[in-house]
């Protein structure tokens, strides 16, 4: 067989080659813009000359500061196949982090939204390699001015540039992109994506078994381009043939419907926390159609089983709950169940983190090491390895983060024998109690099945007899009224006594991380400083 290069080049020349009538279509304030996979190829090729015209080669870490839209994704292939480094920055990490990540990385070019520059412009002075700024959309660059480095426009840096580049010959291990975790505990940690990994983890993307994106798909990745590069869906859809609708800084529920009901996507991605505030609009505006979604990958957190049944049973959406993490590229693992599974069994796997997918090997182990069965009983760490999961953070070995050439999620959980994986809890998150385990997760999602319940999360607190009690930090539905007696109540039949939490705090929002996730740090901090009002409630 040929030995030939798997790079992020290939989906690239693919994409606009074979499927170059295909459309990117952004959204912009007044409605929305568009151009073909062919017009976008010859685009990415005026970048690249761009930004070698600014002294980029080889090796030079490339940075965005952007939303979902078109400039950002021409970035995502004229960085990495012009043998540069994509590096998507987090604009929702706090300034210390972001010049952080930024100056390990050693980013030499910003590609920043106008609309962010204030953000930016709270970190430029702390930036030590950024040498330049492009400014992308419309907008005074006065912010951006005054900080040693040049400011130049994206219209000035591409335009006038030639039409084709030549991509040179790289090799797939090569570095392709990073992209930082979120820093719940210390400062983020890199992981950089090779080309190889890249075009594996597209391609398992497009098997039918996971998310199953066809030639005439329309994708709306709804999760930030700066997260996990957007759960790989962009390069999938170029690789696939399938429209990219970017819905850049309008995320919120109302325009999400209106683009989804102007655009007709039929894939999406984001995470629960979204879907719930498109329900909850749904709900207020009934008369909305969503109809063209037939299939949402869902992620970041536990989805809700309920609300996983309401899109279905009400709407015909079909959520699929995935299983990963930055390190991880990021998909590790796909809930769609086998076809001879019905019923609740079928739901049950449904809310599970899926099935690990072919290319990713999964384990657990106990505290010493050793390795449990996958009989849906054992309970252990989950442990990843494959061709898209990191083997060691940049500039930071960790060894403790890794065992023997395995990934160490952090999950607890078990693992079934047909390669199901349920989490129980993050390893920082479990609940021990008087010497047993609750699981906040599974507590999670039994409060959030009662229906005036909107959001719920669940963590452990000092508590003199036991050690740690679970505290229940819950969001109700608009209009509904519910009391700490009710959700106990609720909960009796579904979870062992013991773990019923007796402290209640009954919340506007619970807070979440820069990728959507609850942040349970946050939580317990308010609660030490003795910032929410705590009902207590033992039957």
């Amino acid at each position: 067989m040929q030995d030939f290069p798997l790079n992020v080049t290939g989906i690239l020349r693919h994409g606009t080659t074979w499927h170059s009538g295909r459309k990117v279509i952004t959204k912009t304030p007044d409605g929305y813009r568009q151009t073909t996979f062919g017009e976008f190829g010859t685009r990415t090729a005026q970048l690249a000359n761009g930004l070698r015209a600014l002294g980029i080669g080889n090796g030079d870490r490339v940075a965005t500061f952007m939303w979902n839209n078109e400039e950002h994704l021409a970035t995502y292939f004229a960085a990495p196949c012009m043998g540069a480094v994509l590096h998507t920055l987090n604009i929702r990490l706090a300034p210390d982090q972001i010049a952080f990540i930024a100056n390990q990385a050693e980013d030499r070019v910003v590609l920043a939204d106008m609309s962010l520059a204030p953000l930016l412009a709270a970190v430029l002075p702390r930036l030590d390699t950024v040498r330049t700024v492009v400014a992308v959309g419309d907008g005074d660059v006065d912010a951006l001015t005054g900080f040693g480095t040049d400011v130049i426009r994206y219209a000035e840096l591409v335009d006038g540039q030639p039409l084709t580049y030549d991509w040179p010959e790289l090799d797939e291990r090569s570095a392709a992109a990073m992209c930082y975790t979120s820093g719940t505990t210390g400062n983020p940690k890199g992981v950089v994506y090779s080309h190889r990994s890249t075009y594996l983890h597209s391609m398992a993307l497009c098997a039918a078994n996971n998310i199953g994106l066809v030639d005439g798909d329309r994708v709306l990745p709804i999760v930030p381009m700066f997260h996990a590069n957007a759960w790989g869906q962009p390069y999938a859809a170029v690789m696939t043939g399938a429209d990219l609708l970017m819905p850049d800084r309008f995320l919120q529920a109302a325009p999400l419907v209106d683009m989804i009901e102007a655009q007709r996507p039929t894939v999406a991605a984001a995470v629960p926390t979204i879907w719930n505030d498109v329900l909850q609009f749904l709900h207020a505006n009934p008369d909305r159609d969503i109809s063209s979604l037939r299939s949402v990958c869902c992620g970041g957190s536990a989805v809700p089983l309920g609300m996983m049944k309401e899109y279905e049973e009400r709407y015909g959406v079909v959520i699929r709950q995935g299983g990963g993490m930055t390190e991880t590229s990021p998909l590790a693992s796909l809930a769609p169940p086998p076809p001879e599974v019905t019923g609740d069994d079928a739901w049950t796997l449904r809310a599970s983190q899926g099935r690990v997918l072919c290319g990713v090997e999964a384990r657990i182990v106990d505290d010493d090491g050793a390795v449990l069965p996958n009989d849906g009983k054992a309970v252990g760490e989950i442990q990843v390895r494959g061709p898209w999961i990191t083997g060691s953070y940049y500039q930071n070995a960790d060894p403790s983060k890794f065992d023997d050439g395995w990934l160490r999620t952090g999950d607890v959980g078990r693992i079934d024998p047909q390669g199901f994986i349920t989490l129980t809890d993050r390893a920082k998150d479990v609940i021990k109690s008087g010497g047993e385990w609750i699981s906040s997760v599974e507590l999670e999602l039994c409060i959030m099945d009662h229906p005036d319940v909107l959001e719920a999360a669940v963590v452990a607190v000092p508590d003199d007899r036991w050690q740690e009690r679970p505290l229940a930090a819950v969001v109700a539905r608009p209009g509904a009224s519910i009391t700490a007696a009710d959700l106990r109540k609720h909960l009796c039949d579904k979870v062992a006594r013991f773990w019923l939490p007796e402290r209640w705090t009954f919340i506007g929002e619970v807070p979440k991380t820069s990728v959507g996730k609850f942040d349970k740090k946050l939580i317990r901090a308010r609660y030490a400083e003795g910032a929410y009002d705590v009902t207590e409630c033992r039957d």
